[in-house]
């Protein structure tokens, strides 16, 4: 049993998802997207990781890029930055290379390691698709920080594959409804590209209203708070 590949929802939602449900909602329902320096920035950082004309060996390690992946369980597709095969004796088969392989997922990020699962969880999807379409088992993969510039190991754990599957299950959910879930401000709206879009600091009755008037509170507000 699973979802039919029409009803796959993007794969890359799942981060969107665990950073704010309300942000997943309005870019993955309502088609709503604005760039800022964050989103810019990390789209750059993607554009060489899902070069899908990469590919490449590093002695035991064949390295691909932006593989194309999916899992009818979870109902998502999308691409992997980059997907290790290394030599292992304890691996799988790979149709035209010999040997035996273990496959090892990284996600390029253009920040730091953040404080919340956003990213882990987005990963930990890639290896449970990875798993459906080659038959194979991942334990760990790998989210590099461009900031940082260095590996951040991540363990697929029970906890985290359960993770994945309850936020699966509940976009799914709401992209049947077509629900886009209320606002909760905190500080991560500072950092959201779809700020002025969303306008979390305003209530639900004065939605609606121009975007202008809600800009120029805001712009009071920061004014007051440095005096």
């Amino acid at each position: 049993m699973g979802y039919e590949e029409q009803d796959h929802l993007a794969l890359s939602g799942i981060q969107h998802f665990a950073f704010c449900r309300r942000q997943w909602a309005l870019i993955h329902l309502e088609q709503e997207w604005q760039e800022n320096l964050l989103t810019t920035l990390g789209a750059l950082s993607h554009e060489r990781a899902h070069d899908e004309e990469l590919r490449e060996r590093r002695g035991d390690v064949l390295v691909v890029r932006g593989l194309r992946v999916h899992s009818r369980r979870l109902g998502v597709a999308g691409q992997c930055d980059v997907v290790e095969f290394r030599a292992d004796e304890q691996g799988i088969s790979l149709f035209g290379e010999e040997g035996l392989w273990r496959v090892v997922p990284v996600e390029y990020k253009r920040g730091r390691p953040k404080d919340f699962d956003a990213d882990k969880l987005q990963l930990c999807a890639q290896a449970i698709c990875l798993e459906e379409m080659l038959g194979c088992d991942i334990q760990e993969g790998f989210l590099y920080y461009g900031s940082a510039k260095r590996r951040e190991p991540v363990s697929f754990d029970d906890e985290m594959r359960r993770k994945v599957e309850l936020a699966c299950s509940e976009m799914h959910e709401l992209y049947v409804r077509r629900h886009v879930p209320k606002v909760k401000y905190g500080k991560r709206c500072r950092s959201c590209s779809l700020l002025e879009l969303c306008m979390p600091k305003v209530s639900s009755s004065e939605r609606g209203k121009p975007v202008d008037a809600y800009i120029d509170a805001m712009l009071r507000e920061g004014e007051g708070g440095l005096s």
